[in-house]
């Protein structure tokens, strides 16, 4: 059991869910609930934040309320929030306080939090190996670790869109590093090999300094990371999430 990571939704079908299954409410009600008590420590941790890493900026975020499965795909309720807020909860020494109050205040343990909704993608190329990329140390989080592409599309990367399959949800998994912080984790197929990949990486971007170093592991090893304890260690938690995920819906080049 790794207490990092946990799976608070896995596809239930075969190969993963594709668009058209996945079912969006947005809504203000979704946000997350406003401790008054806490907002001026939000705004001191920023502060404090952008000191140290001036780079940082607050950028808007979907927020996950909750995720239910259905006989036809996934409803996802979503809220807005942002990258200050999350950095105040979910990433906040407090955050397991926030936790407390939210299931004693509303039944809820994630109420106060900000849990903006990660993306994460199992990237598999042409040559059956899949993308990990070490990020660097000037990120807010899980500095140095191994990583997969994701957060939103990566110029640091440098796949063009038109070699890329639509993506197929694998499910959403929770990062407990960062107060059960959820990321919906991606299949996508790339027909490049990983040797064009790794060109297209290395003319880097305006996202470039997030990442170091980019790396590939075949199929039959990605399936088999976990029991791998040094490599399975150096994967940052929404990485884990989306290597259990993978493993447990195993979409195929094929699907």
């Amino acid at each position: 059991m790794d207490l990092d990571v946990s799976l608070m939704v896995q596809c239930p079908f075969a190969g993963g869910l594709t668009q058209e299954r996945v079912h969006v409410e947005i809504s203000a009600e979704y946000n997350r609930r406003v401790l008054l008590s806490h907002e001026q420590k939000i705004a001191d941790i920023w502060r404090q934040r952008k000191q140290e890493k001036p780079w940082l900026f607050n950028g808007a975020k979907f927020r996950i309320h909750s995720a239910q499965l259905e006989s036809g795909g996934l409803l996802l309720r979503l809220g807005l929030t942002c990258y200050k807020d999350y950095l105040g909860t979910n990433w906040a020494p407090e955050a397991r306080l926030l936790q407390e109050q939210g299931t004693a205040d509303f039944g809820d343990s994630q109420a106060y939090l900000a849990e903006p909704l990660g993306v994460g993608a199992m990237l598999h190329t042409a040559d059956d190996c899949f993308v990990f990329l070490r990020r660097s140390e000037q990120v807010a989080e899980a500095a140095a670790q191994v990583d997969i592409p994701g957060g939103h599309p990566e110029p640091k990367v440098n796949v063009p869109l038109e070699s890329l399959s639509r993506p197929l949800l694998l499910g959403i998994a929770r990062n407990h590093r960062s107060a059960g912080r959820p990321s919906a984790e991606f299949y996508i197929r790339c027909e490049l090999t990983s040797e064009e990949v790794r060109q297209r990486y290395l003319i880097g971007g305006v996202e470039a300094h997030e990442s170091t170093s980019i790396s590939f592991v075949r199929q039959e090893d990605v399936l088999k990371l976990e029991e791998d304890v040094e490599g399975w260690r150096e994967l940052c938690p929404s990485a884990k999430g989306a290597v259990k995920l993978y493993t447990l819906v195993r979409p195929s080049r094929a699907s």
